[in-house]
């Protein structure tokens, strides 16, 4: 590593001594150092030559973006600034709108808003793409920068402009941002039920969890029936988080494995004894706004037969980033280092986590369009997901038509617990759909 930096900056004065290095080298460095050549050659042209004067910090910062977000939709390179505002994010609060984005054909593509912030609150749906803020286009904007410029002091406003599948034209959003604390851990008593909502993984969320336990088991007493995790539209978060969230929940066995190009980046990560929840049954809640993070816990529990899952299939971000700090006092990389693979032994990557029983929000909630509806197999560059793994094709229980729920997936949930509805007969429904619908190909990629 300490060779490459002392190289890069070799290549920003103008290669220099760097260059009596290559003869040493075997032919694969040779060709890379001839593209740095060509990159030092580029370099200065625009330096000399471009209608306006640049700053090198703004032109290697460009030139690092670059390079790190071409490889997949996961990586990318944060300045200064930005890596300051990462580490205060992952505190569990920071000033902002309260929204998790990525990119998708040079626009900014919301994933999730995060519940009871600007954004969850001003509407802002999973699937709209932000085309401008403050009137600024955000084509050819760095996502760093867009988040950046989402950000801001509490109370200040800022306008987004939406494109959304279904309306008409684009249409603008003034927000005020606001210090937005994420309480990642939300519950409440559903009669003889104990409802638990986790909406990310921060540094708060595994003692949250534990308290939220301690306090339903109090207050709904030996009544208790069993537990609802609502892990859907959870964006993800810290690894250590979903490892103790899952470890809270399971006695033995492994919770999850990473598996990278270098050997330090193999890890296998076990549960220790101790179920918080004295062995009550869970059903967990899941959707297509559930990742990363949220599907370890819920790959992890429905491969050790400890919950029942239930939803729609989830966002198949099955990859694990790593914050490189850079330099001193300088940015980070956010790298892509490694895939994760659950106990089952299985990456999610393009894939997602299926659900014991498919279970939709209403009765468009399986059709709708992919600019909607997004999973990781839509961004572009993703990682490919694990060959000859079939995607679920069983069609989801829907509401009765012309009957409304508020929340029809939670009430499914809560008569599973309850007994008014048993997996043996979704299974043996599941078993007859599964013999009409025709397989796909053999060998075909997960994608």
């Amino acid at each position: 590593m300490k060779r490459i930096a002392l190289v890069v900056v070799g290549v920003v004065l103008g290669f220099g001594a760097a260059i009596t290095l290559l003869p040493a080298l075997g032919a694969a460095d040779m060709g890379a150092y001839r593209q740095l050549d060509l990159f030092s050659d580029a370099f200065e042209r625009v330096r000399a030559n471009y209608v306006r004067p640049v700053q090198d910090g703004e032109l290697i910062d460009n030139a690092i973006q670059g390079m790190v977000s071409a490889l997949d939709p996961h990586s990318s390179y944060m300045d200064a600034k930005s890596f300051a505002d990462m580490q205060i994010q992952t505190k569990g609060e920071f000033g902002g709108l309260g929204i998790e984005v990525t990119m998708e054909d040079g626009l900014i593509k919301v994933v999730s808003p995060i519940d009871d912030t600007p954004a969850a609150k001003a509407g802002i749906k999973p699937g709209d793409f932000i085309a401008a803020i403050d009137n600024v286009p955000v084509q050819g904007m760095a996502l760093n920068d867009a988040i950046t410029k989402m950000r801001g002091p509490a109370g200040s406003k800022i306008t987004l402009t939406i494109l959304r599948n279904g309306a008409k034209k684009p249409f603008d959003l003034t927000l005020t941002r606001a210090i937005v604390q994420v309480d990642s851990v939300k519950w409440r008593r559903e009669g003889d039920v104990a409802y638990i909502r986790l909406t990310g993984f921060n540094e708060q969320t595994d003692p949250g969890l534990q308290k939220a336990v301690r306090d339903l088991k109090k207050e709904i007493g030996p009544a208790l029936k069993g537990y609802v995790l609502d892990l859907r539209n959870n964006p993800g978060g810290l690894l250590d988080q979903a490892i103790s969230v899952s470890d809270d929940l399971l006695n033995s066995g492994e919770i999850v494995s990473t598996r990278g190009r270098h050997a330090e980046d193999t890890q296998r990560y076990d549960a220790k004894p101790g179920d918080i929840t004295g062995g009550k049954p869970i059903v967990v809640l899941i959707n297509g706004g559930t990742a990363s993070a949220s599907e370890i816990v819920a790959g992890a529990l429905q491969d050790h037969r400890r919950a029942t899952v239930l939803g729609m299939t989830s966002f198949g971000k099955g990859s694990v980033q790593t914050v490189i700090p850079l330099g001193d006092g300088g940015g980070a990389l956010r790298l892509t280092t490694a895939r994760y693979y659950t106990p089952s032994g299985h990456s999610i990557q393009a894939r997602g986590i299926i659900p014991d029983i498919a279970v939709a929000q209403g009765e468009e909630d399986d059709q709708l369009p992919k600019v909607i509806r997004p999973s990781e197999a839509d961004l572009p560059g993703h990682l490919v997901g694990e060959k000859g793994l079939k995607s679920d094709k069983v069609p989801p229980i829907r509401p009765a038509p012309g009957k409304k729920y508020d929340d029809f997936q939670l009430s499914y949930a809560l008569d599973l617990l309850r007994g008014k509805v048993t997996v043996s007969a979704v299974a043996q429904n599941t078993k007859t759909q599964n013999a009409k619908a025709p397989d796909k190909a053999k060998g075909e990629k997960a994608q």
